[in-house]
């Protein structure tokens, strides 16, 4: 009985012993993992409007390229499967005195004669941006591609528009690594 009482006895002080000890604080931070919203219907891709001046055949010019979604057009998906809507882009110029010499809005049929029949069905209208006058063009790139911001997937075009006002569109295939040095064969 003694040893048995003995035994209860150490347990006991053991007990005390640990309880009264100091805990070491732990380095270990335990955080909740963050929870990723599910949006709610098509994602968009957000409105932008560029206006621009150029001297362009001895006149000045501005150039309005406004891009929005439409809700209009069928819904397209990234490669993660979430669902977006497609743009429609305005290009708007106009003469020094406000006359409008040109304006017509582009979607990514428009383009269809220059991306492939997955590319039109999987992408959507990403941006017409200014290039620069040319000779007797205007010149814009355009960009046919996946939604995802984060993408790098696209289609690069030239879209040009002539001192006539006539669109021409063709796919671009001068890389943007090269030095101007090398463009000009120098």
């Amino acid at each position: 009985m003694k040893l048995k009482n003995s035994v209860w006895a150490c347990v006991l002080a053991a007990c005390v012993l640990t309880a009264c000890h100091e805990k070491k604080p732990s380095q270990v931070i335990i955080a909740p993992k963050p929870v990723a919203e599910k949006p709610q219907g098509p994602q968009r891709m957000g409105e932008t409007n560029q206006k621009e001046n150029v001297q362009w055949l001895g006149k000045s010019y501005t150039v309005e390229v406004k891009r929005a979604s439409a809700d209009s057009l069928p819904k397209v998906k990234d490669e993660s499967g979430k669902e977006y809507f497609d743009n429609l882009i305005r290009v708007k110029v106009t003469r020094e005195d406000g006359s409008e010499f040109f304006n017509r809005v582009f979607s990514k049929k428009s383009f269809a004669n220059y991306v492939d029949e997955n590319v039109l069905k999987n992408s959507a209208l990403l941006g017409i941006v200014l290039v620069e006058p040319q000779g007797d063009n205007l010149v814009f790139g355009a960009s046919v591609g996946s939604p995802d911001a984060l993408s790098d997937e696209y289609i690069p075009l030239v879209l040009t528009i002539s001192r006539m006002g006539d669109v021409g569109i063709k796919k671009d295939t001068q890389l943007d690594s090269t030095s101007p040095e090398e463009d000009e064969g120098v």
